[in-house]
């Protein structure tokens, strides 16, 4: 899956200038793809040329003319066939796993900071998650959110039960060399 197709599938949802499907990458697909500005134009942009993609431009006042992107038929067919291509399997990156696999090379003050960094970060989530749960949506969004509730109040619970003794057993680990 890629940046492209994520970019057909919000316009699938309706037209959109670039910046509406920025917000759908950080808000929606917050929990499970992450795009800049910087990949969606350039998909945009290729999509565009291969006609999948058109536009219109809309006049602003003061600004510079916005583009409306919307989904060509062939652009539809494109999405259609990369979602019965793609395997249902789950690639994970994260930073913070990485650094909780290093944790006992952390200061324990600035581990602690990770943590607590961490968690407030999914505690926003949450929210987010939790609102956009309350909004009509198609089913297989509402799963999505759903899914992103349950993964992230899963990390919650874990960081809450086991900080106090990851930072005990860094801190002795640490201090007994």
């Amino acid at each position: 899956m890629d940046v492209k197709t994520l970019c057909l599938g919000a316009l699938s949802l309706g037209d959109a200038t670039g910046y509406d499907i920025k917000k759908l990458f950080d808000e929606a697909f917050s929990h499970f793809f992450a795009a800049g500005y910087g990949s969606i134009y350039p998909a945009l942009e290729k999509l565009t040329a291969e006609g999948k993609v058109s536009y219109d431009r809309q006049q602003q006042e003061k600004r510079p003319d916005k583009k409306v992107f919307s989904l060509t038929p062939a652009g539809r067919e494109e999405l259609i066939h990369d979602l019965e291509a793609t395997p249902p399997r789950e690639k994970v990156r994260s930073e913070f796993l990485v650094l909780m696999f290093f944790a006992h090379l952390l200061p324990p003050q600035r581990l602690a900071e990770v943590l607590q960094e961490f968690l407030d970060e999914n505690n926003k989530n949450l929210k987010m998650l939790e609102d956009l749960e309350k909004g009509d949506c198609p089913p297989g969004i509402k799963f999505t959110i759903r899914y992103g509730l349950a993964t992230t109040r899963a990390a919650v619970e874990c960081i809450e039960q086991s900080r106090d003794a990851l930072l005990r057993e860094v801190y002795s680990t640490q201090f007994a060399q």
